[in-house]
């Protein structure tokens, strides 16, 4: 989800990001930030350069600079604020990108759309970096990993203030609901994240099609309301960060920024409820139409590269597939409970999966939510 934005505006800025989108519902209209690289609007011809639609702030820009140094080709990036609007990018005979980093399900669904070239590994030898145990778990929406490279990962939990909630109320997503924090609860802005929580605590499949299942879940979240501070979205880890929130629905990626000792708070932890919850997955794709497929891979193989990955994953916060990353990465990843995610946890989490035309039952479970 996924996807993340740094805390710091200053950093943001720094790198060019104009943030205008920070608000915007899953699934919204999108917003081109200034700087943005779109090889149709600016007539660029292409040489030399791959286009990368991406989440905000989610790879480093030293890194792109590195392997422009070392290689000659420049990534310019376009990014975005949901797997829909990706798609939606992507779905078109004239796709100008090259490159994007959707999550699982969004992955499924490309495939479906005939949108994704088939990666060629023989062009990939770092592959060889990537944990088997996460290549065989993305081959549930991407049959045989043919088309995609496993970039990041991480799980949905709750994020929480060590000083503000009682620790006999930690393990459940019961918490989310708890009144006691009436007023300090911050939910995550999106259909599938926080019907994942809903469904997970009555104990259903958070795939579930089952209609009934699905109104259930939002009467859930429609019990939440009154108790919620604010539905948000990127701004969750400053709110938080802040002290204006003692639990949040978070991806565990943007726990581990909210907790960074430069950047985060001390005073924050997180936990995977025990009635389990969603494992997602953001994977490097290359589209069907590219016309520099070669040179994205070289690009991918770059990114697999161990001290590029650990670099990377230093930057962006989220859990790394790779094998190298945890043999170099900082010892404060390492010890980070939103970063280090036990097997016991993961073992309790499930991908989500492409609905298709049922994806209209939670689109209305959501729009009775918000009536």
């Amino acid at each position: 989800m996924k996807r993340t934005l740094s805390i710091i505006l200053s950093s943001l800025m720094a790198l060019g990001v104009v943030l205008a989108l920070a608000s915007c519902k899953s699934g919204g209209g999108e917003t081109t930030p200034t700087g943005s690289a779109d090889p149709k609007a600016t007539g660029d011809s292409g040489e030399k350069t791959i286009y990368l639609l991406n989440w905000g702030d989610y790879l480093d820009k030293e890194v792109k600079d590195e392997f422009k140094r070392l290689t000659g080709i420049t990534v310019k990036e376009t990014p975005v604020t949901s797997n829909e609007e990706m798609i939606i990018k992507l779905d078109t005979d004239d796709c100008p990108y090259d490159l994007c980093i959707p999550s699982d399900y969004a992955v499924e669904r490309l495939i479906a759309k005939n949108r994704l070239a088939e990666i060629n590994f023989d062009n990939i030898p770092n592959i060889a970096n990537i944990d088997p145990q996460y290549l065989k778990l993305s081959e549930v929406f991407d049959p045989g990993n043919k088309y995609s490279v496993p970039y990041t990962w991480g799980v949905l939990g709750i994020l929480y203030n060590k000083n503000m909630v009682d620790e006999a109320d930690l393990g459940s997503w019961d918490l989310l609901w708890n009144e006691k924090y009436s007023g300090k609860i911050i939910m995550y802005d999106s259909v599938r994240d926080s019907m994942a929580a809903a469904l997970c605590k009555l104990g259903y499949d958070l795939n579930t099609t089952n209609e009934e299942e699905i109104n259930k879940a939002a009467d859930e979240l429609i019990a939440v309301k009154p108790l919620a501070r604010a539905w948000l979205t990127d701004s969750i880890k400053d709110s938080m960060v802040l002290g204006s929130g003692a639990v949040a629905l978070v991806y565990s990626g943007d726990a581990v920024w909210s907790m960074m000792p430069d950047e985060g708070s001390d005073e924050l932890e997180f936990f995977v409820p025990k009635e389990g919850s969603n494992i997602y997955f953001d994977n490097i794709v290359i589209t069907a139409n590219s016309p520099r497929k070669a040179m994205a891979e070289q690009f991918i193989n770059f990114l697999l590269d161990g001290e590029i990955a650990t670099r990377n994953t230093e930057y962006i916060g989220y859990s790394s597939p790779n094998v190298k990353v945890a043999e170099n990465i900082d010892e404060f990843f390492l010890n980070c409970s939103a970063y280090n995610i036990s097997a016991e946890d993961v073992a309790r989490c499930k991908v989500f999966r492409d609905l298709g035309d049922k994806i209209s039952l939670y689109d209305a479970a959501w729009n009775r939510i918000f009536k």
